[in-house]
Formats: structure tokens, C-alpha cells, sequence
């Protein structure tokens, strides 16, 4: 019975650990489509590609997409629906399955987005358009290297897979304000931001999609993720805020 119990365990481990793994792969795989949906680039739909139809139906399609994601994003990322999913799947594969949803919620916009693209403005100078492009790199860079001065790994669920697998109990991960998080508190956010505006091309659609990501990021941080960081860490966080900006950099006096 020991032996059964312990196969057992060995396999749920593997599992656990092939199913964080691919929810990874397939987060990279969002990712990497992102830049190419957002720069029209190397992908086989991006945000102005496709059949454009009836504005106001496109407006409705697209701010529903991203509606989901906002909302699986938030409800996913929040103590008491942790709390909630736990009581059905482990805890070692709780951050791998946000990060799965995560993901599924992204391709599903990728797949559903409708284009929309009046010109809003144009670089019509060269040596501009490859410049804001450039910018546009850069954002995707301050949100990955981000994530490596926290802990990547565990911010992406893969620690807790390799910990399970090796029959280690990790300690909590602990507050950190390393490098770019000394300039701005939510520094892979930051990133998003300027990706998502720094284009040589901004049509209408890219607008809208610029515009709802920005406020979903701002309301959300605020509202909900700071809530949740001051509830948790406490007077470290709240001496945190008072001394550094949320997004936008050197906005603190003294």
C-alpha cells in the first residue's frame, strides 16, 4: 500500500509538473504573438488585419475581448478566489492555471479581434517610425526584465512545479524593490503601457486597445492589486507607495 501511495504521489508530481510546464510554453507563446499582433508583424492576424466590418458591431466585439480578459485577469489574481480554486485543484498548480486562463483569454482576443483601421496618426518619417518602434521594443523589455527582479519562475508558477517535484517546501516569496522597482511600483506594467502606445501606425482599433488596456491597468493596480499588497505585506508596502510612484517615473516629491 506504501509503494502504491508513494507511485501515486510520484505521478501526480509529474503531472503537475507537465502541466505547469505547458501552461508556460503556451503563456511565451502569447507573448511573443502579442508583439507581433500589435505590430502587425510576422503573425497571421494582428490587430488591423482581417475584414473590417460595421463600426459599431467591431467596437462591441472588441471591448467585450477585452472585457473578458480584464475580468478573468482580476477575479483570478484575487486572495479569495485562490482560496476558492484550491479546494479543488493543488496549490502547487494554482499560478500555472492563472497563468493558463491567462493565456486563453489572450489567444481568444487574438482570434475574435475585430479590425478597425481609420488612421488616427502616422510617422510618415522613417527614421521616426524606427525610432517609435524602437519604443516599442523597449516596453516589452522594462516588462520582462520586470519580472526576472522579482522572481520569474514563481510569478509564472514554474517554482512551485519544480519545488513540488523535488519534495521542497519553499517559503513565501518575500517583498522586493529591486532596480526598476526602486523608479516605479508596478514596473511590468509600465511596459505594457508604452508597448501598447508606441506605434508608427495608430489606428482606431489600436486606439481603443491602447486607451482600455491603459485604464484597466490603472483602475486595477489602484483598486485592486495595491488593496490586496497592503492587506498582505502591511506598513512595508503602505512606506512603499509613500515613497515611490505607481507607473509613471520621478512623480515623488522628496
Amino acid at each position: 500500500m506504501v509503494t502504491i501511495n508513494l507511485k501515486l504521489s510520484i505521478i501526480k508530481k509529474i503531472i503537475s509538473f507537465i502541466y505547469g510546464a505547458l501552461a508556460y510554453l503556451l503563456f511565451l507563446f502569447t507573448i511573443l504573438y502579442a508583439i507581433g499582433f500589435l505590430s502587425n508583424s510576422f503573425v497571421p492576424k494582428s490587430i488591423d488585419s482581417g475584414t473590417e466590418t460595421a463600426l459599431l458591431p467591431s467596437l462591441l466585439i472588441d471591448v467585450l475581448l477585452l472585457s473578458v480578459f480584464a475580468i478573468q485577469h482580476s477575479l483570478m489574481a484575487r486572495p479569495a478566489f485562490k482560496k476558492w480554486i484550491t479546494a479543488f485543484i493543488s496549490p502547487v498548480i494554482e499560478r500555472s492555471t492563472y497563468v493558463l486562463f491567462s493565456s486563453l483569454a489572450l489567444l481568444l482576443m487574438y482570434w475574435k479581434w475585430q479590425p478597425i483601421t481609420a488612421i488616427v496618426w502616422k510617422a510618415d518619417n522613417e527614421t521616426i517610425a524606427v525610432i517609435i518602434t524602437g519604443v516599442f521594443l523597449f516596453g516589452w523589455l522594462v516588462a520582462l526584465l520586470s519580472t526576472f527582479m522579482i522572481n520569474h519562475f514563481d510569478l509564472f508558477g514554474l517554482k512551485q512545479i519544480f519545488d513540488n517535484l523535488k519534495d521542497k517546501i519553499a517559503p513565501s516569496s518575500e517583498f522586493q524593490t529591486n532596480y526598476l522597482y526602486k523608479i516605479v511600483r508596478h514596473p511590468i506594467m509600465l511596459g505594457y503601457v508604452i508597448a501598447f502606445w508606441a506605434t508608427p501606425v495608430m489606428t482606431v482599433g489600436h486606439l481603443l486597445f491602447a486607451v482600455t488596456t491603459t485604464l484597466y491597468i490603472v483602475v486595477a493596480v489602484k483598486h485592486l492589486e495595491e488593496k490586496d499588497l497592503r492587506e498582505s505585506i502591511g506598513k512595508a508596502y503602505e512606506d512603499y507607495e509613500n515613497k515611490v510612484p505607481m507607473l509613471i517615473p520621478f512623480t515623488k516629491k522628496g
